[in-house]
């Protein structure tokens, strides 16, 4: 019970914050991610999933759907990441969360203060026969 609430908790604050969930279309898939700061995440949510929060920690939530028919279906994946600023860089580790016919793929990271931060994903959807390579940047605060 606990997780579903967490889980449920975690997902309103990823898509309710100013950085808005976004997407990007590759093939039948729509893979739709965000950037958050720890410290909007309630404590109680980020200690169940093993997130640390901080005014310098973040993390990265993605997710991809299907497009099948009229409508979408969440699809498992293989993911790696990798993440840097201008100077360093990190390869990120994803939690997978399932929900009720959701999938979402967690990773944490550091930051620091204004700093951009740009993404690297190569992630292939279960049953897809293409890896697709995804690049963000995403400018941090603390906040």
């Amino acid at each position: 019970m606990i997780q579903k609430f967490c889980l449920t908790l975690i997902m309103l604050v990823l898509t309710s914050t100013a950085s808005a969930q976004q997407s990007e279309r590759f093939g039948p898939y729509e893979l739709h991610y965000s950037v958050v700061n720890t410290t909007f995440l309630d404590p109680r949510v980020a200690a169940s999933y093993g997130i640390t929060r901080g005014k310098n920690r973040a993390i990265l939530n993605l997710a991809v759907r299907e497009h099948v028919g009229d409508g979408t279906e969440a699809r498992a994946m293989m993911i790696q990441g990798y993440t840097r600023d201008l100077i360093t860089g990190e390869s990120l580790e994803f939690l997978e969360v399932r929900e009720s016919g959701a999938i979402y793929y967690i990773a944490e990271f550091g930051f620091i203060n204004e700093e951009w931060r740009f993404f690297e994903i190569d992630f292939r959807p279960e049953g897809a026969d293409t890896t697709y390579r995804f690049e963000h940047r995403h400018q941090l605060y603390v906040n």
